[in-house]
């Protein structure tokens, strides 16, 4: 920037905000440190950034060039830059190392800054690929080193233009070893910092499903991933993930466990969901009578669904039908589906009792009544006990009454 712009910028600014400026130190920076700067001027070869303080930085135009030789930015942008050296009072910039002049000149300064160089994945080699970066220079890329985990599919990533940091620069840049893992590192180690500032135990946030596995889904929430497990998937049991997420899905999960230290967060997709039991007796009142599908067969008795979550029991005494059974099984088949009729509710402790829909209170008592007497040690015919012969009396009642 020369002198005549330097006192146009002047005249612009008054005498009060130069003489605060005019204490200030410029920042202290470490070569490869990365800022956000605002371009303010650009010039023909030169792009000159604000960085905030009393100096300004430079960065060689050629590195904010199209293909096709097309400026992409334009005065008053912000970009992300990387410190390289200060000379003369003036701090040289980079956005990245690429191809073309600017890659070629700082090549080994982005080895020894550790600033991250682009790159594309031209074929896959023993051990790894080849890497083309800055013109015709090419490096090495283990796999172990391309993205933050092994890839099932090695071939996807040929073509693709990636950020890699110089790990080994030997035979002045003839022989690079790089590492796309690392960048993704630091990426993440800084979207978690930043994560760690707003992000809270019981807090409600958006993710995309990343991956699925046996125990659970990795789900991405804004650069990081947590743990879905399979159990937290939804109110109804879930035994294949694929049947209810895949792989780019937006969900909306509850932050259940979240350890810094340990680097572990879990999250859960039910319990952002609502609790399917709190609007069970409105659903399904005592005595209605629904449809519902048997999930599972137990010694005491048969568990029925009537909706996701919402797990009934029909006890083996309401199964027989007048005739006694051994094990539920005898009478009902896990997918069948049978009508049934509320018994009893108990919302607060996620229980539902159950009858099957063709018997009646009147039954359901007389089943109650057999399953007594058969529990009862052995009576002589004409004495079956004071209580026995009072409830007889009663059943014989209401057999009149009929």
């Amino acid at each position: 920037m020369n002198k005549e712009e330097n006192m146009e910028e002047t005249d612009d600014k008054s005498f009060a905000e130069l003489f605060e400026q005019s204490f200030k130190k410029p920042t202290r920076l470490e070569p490869g440190q990365k800022v956000e700067a605002v371009i303010v001027k650009i010039t023909d070869e030169w792009i000159f950034l604000d960085l905030g303080d009393k100096s300004e930085g430079c960065l060689d135009k050629k590195e904010l060039l199209d293909p096709d030789g097309k400026l992409t930015a334009t005065e008053g942008d912000m970009i992300s830059a990387y410190f390289l050296s200060a000379e003369n009072n003036e701090r040289l910039f980079t956005t990245r190392v690429s191809g073309g002049a600017a890659g070629n000149q700082y090549l080994e300064d982005a080895f020894h800054n550790r600033i991250p160089v682009e790159g594309v994945a031209e074929k896959e080699i023993k051990g790894g690929y080849e890497i083309k970066i800055a013109g015709s220079v090419r490096g090495f890329c283990p796999y172990s080193q391309l993205g933050l985990r092994r890839s099932d599919t090695p071939q996807d990533v040929i073509g693709k233009k990636l950020l890699f940091k110089i790990t080994e620069y030997r035979d002045s840049g003839r022989s690079l070893v790089l590492s796309n893992r690392k960048v993704l590192e630091e990426e993440r180690e800084r979207i978690r910092e930043e994560l760690r500032k707003t992000l809270q135990k019981d807090m409600v946030v958006k993710g995309i499903v990343k991956s699925l596995r046996p125990f659970g889904a990795f789900v991405d929430i804004g650069g990081i991933e947590c743990l879905l497990p399979i159990s937290e998937v939804g109110w109804s049991r879930v035994d294949d993930l694929s049947t209810v997420l895949s792989p780019g899905q937006e969900v909306e999960v509850k932050v259940m466990e979240l350890d810094w230290e340990k680097n572990r967060i879990s999250v859960s997709l039910k319990a952002a969901l609502p609790d399917p039991w709190l609007q069970l007796p409105a659903r399904f009142p005592e005595e209605s009578c629904h449809t519902g599908m048997v999930a599972r067969l137990a010694p005491f008795g048969a568990f029925v669904t009537l909706a996701p979550g919402i797990d009934g029991l029909i006890h083996i005494s309401q199964l027989g039908q007048g005739k006694r059974i051994i094990h539920p099984r005898e009478v009902l088949a896990e997918g069948q589906a049978i009508g049934v009729r509320v018994i009893k509710i108990d919302a607060q402790s996620k229980r539902l009792s159950l009858a099957l829909a063709g018997s009646s209170p009147q039954e359901q008592e007389e089943d109650d009544f057999r399953q007594y007497v058969e529990q009862q040690p052995a009576q002589k015919p004409d004495s079956p006990g004071a209580l026995g012969a009072a409830l007889l009396k009663a059943r014989k009642g209401k057999a009149e009454k009929r």
